[in-house]
């Protein structure tokens, strides 16, 4: 299994729901950049360990990305999205288990 560099859609579905409200798009201050962009930032920084000033500008402002990081570890966003892929996890193992006793 290769490392993952980006949010699937098939990830983004299923945990988008448990983020917080974006900001509308065409509100007066700075330019939005959109969660699933900010989460594929923090992906980066974690996976790699760079500073987050150092992330790629592909991710948006690193700064934008480590307030939202702090943001979201604030109100358990993350551990929610953990406890949601594991219980995913369990039942697709589970629907394996079933499909093995069976044959």
């Amino acid at each position: 299994m290769s490392t993952i560099t980006k949010i699937s859609d098939e990830l983004w579905d299923n945990i988008s729901d448990l983020l917080p409200y974006e900001k509308p798009r065409y509100t007066i201050g700075r330019p939005i950049i959109p969660f699933r962009k900010v989460l594929d930032g923090i992906l980066y920084v974690l996976r790699t360990g760079c500073q987050w000033k150092m992330l790629p500008k592909e991710y948006g402002s690193g700064s934008t990305c480590h307030r939202r990081f702090q943001q979201w570890v604030k109100l358990d966003i993350f551990k929610r999205i953990w406890i949601r892929l594991l219980k995913e996890y369990d039942n697709k193992k589970r629907n394996q288990m079933d499909l093995a006793a069976i044959t």
